[in-house]
């Protein structure tokens, strides 16, 4: 039985799953020399989306597996968002979970920045050059 959840909730979950992981987690290499239709079926160990799919609740929200494209599908991640938030080119060897929390945390606040002040409207040409300017310096 799936449990109704929005894209911020399964965010929020991944996030508080992410926060109470103590291990150090495995990002997926060099996304961006991958083709899309290629990276759909990536899987890596002890990746972010493993972690996100041993959680029952996100499987029962449904989370179909720990591949790249059930991920980006199923949290609604731009590839944008997650290249930046998965691939190894912004991290060090491992990642720590809390930091990919922290990537999240980010991606939600911009997200409810953008309802704030543009409901029901795409976000303007100058909040998106903002927006990735501001992802940029995070970095």
């Amino acid at each position: 039985m799936s449990e109704a959840m929005s894209r911020e909730e399964r965010l929020e979950r991944w996030v508080t799953v992410l926060e109470g992981c103590d291990s150090r987690l495995r990002p997926f290499h060099d996304l961006e020399f991958i083709a899309a239709r290629d990276q759909d079926a990536l899987r890596v160990a002890n990746s972010p989306l493993a972690v996100a799919y041993q959680d029952p609740v996100l499987r029962r929200a449904g989370l179909g597996s720990d591949r790249f494209g059930d991920g980006v599908e199923f949290f609604g991640l731009t590839r944008r968002q997650a290249h930046r938030v998965l691939c190894s080119c912004g991290y060090f060897g491992t990642m720590r979970a809390t930091e990919v929390a922290r990537r999240l945390r980010a991606i939600l606040a911009r997200d409810r920045m953008r309802v704030r002040l543009w409901p029901n409207r795409p976000l303007p040409a100058f909040a998106r050059w903002w927006s990735a300017l501001a992802g940029a310096g995070a970095a």
